[in-house]
């Protein structure tokens, strides 16, 4: 089942200083960017007459997985579907991941990173489920992680180290698999940007470019933390 998305306060000031200045900022932007197109959206379809929307409901056409059908005329491609969907299951397992410091007994500094991670991935996969659903196509929920294998995706015995461990212990496992966790996203932007016609629509563009910046970011700051670690 999917785990619960807890609302979170995206202006707090967790590990802000560990970031570089404007990447908050730009995905805040991002998220009112694509409300106001879901909005649209929703506005759009009320005004088509009755009876069309009698015969397709609002995210029926392909909201229950299967094959991408991408409608005449789109600007978007397959490949760009399939990256949102396939993003939304790599964020699902981070926030997993981040959720495990408090109990595994994480430092200060490192379950600040984990809250900031959880809170970040929070708000992009529901960015990535509105540009789904605008789009009419199927949005994974967070439950997604369990069931789709993606670039830098932890394995079952990898989650069971991480589970394993506290502490430092806990703080080394969870940054080296979280630098390979961020790593795999930045090999599914560039998987995208690779393929012909792909990543073009504006939205995806600027939300892959996003990605790729806030995700280096939090591996600049992961590594410099895992040098800091006392050896083993």
């Amino acid at each position: 089942t999917a785990y619960e998305i807890r609302p979170r306060d995206w202006s707090s000031d967790v590990c802000s200083s560990d970031l570089p200045p404007g990447i908050e900022t730009r995905v805040t932007l991002l998220r009112h960017r694509f409300l106001m197109a879901g909005l649209l959206a929703g506005l759009a379809w009320f005004a088509r007459p009755a009876t069309l929307r009698a015969q397709d409901p609002m995210g029926a056409m392909h909201m229950h997985g299967g094959e991408i059908v991408i409608p005449p005329g789109a600007n978007y491609t397959k490949a760009d579907v399939e990256f949102m969907q396939g993003m939304i299951a790599h964020h699902a397992q981070a926030i997993y991941m981040s959720r495990m410091a408090e109990r595994h007994k994480a430092s200060a500094r490192l379950l600040r990173l984990a809250t900031k991670i959880d809170q970040s991935q929070v708000s992009e996969i529901r960015i990535m489920q509105l540009w789904l659903r605008s789009n009419q196509q199927f949005a994974p929920d967070t439950s997604s992680w369990r069931s789709m294998t993606m670039p830098g995706m932890l394995t079952q015995a990898q989650l069971e180290r991480m589970d394993a461990a506290q502490g430092p212990a806990f703080d080394r496992a969870f940054l080296e698999l979280m630098i390979q966790h961020h790593e795999g996203a930045l090999q599914m932007v560039k998987d995208l940007f690779a393929t012909k016609g792909a990543g073009q629509e504006v939205d995806v563009n600027v939300f892959a470019n996003d990605v790729v910046s806030v995700q280096t970011a939090e591996i600049g700051v992961m590594r410099q933390m895992l040098a800091q670690l006392p050896p083993q």
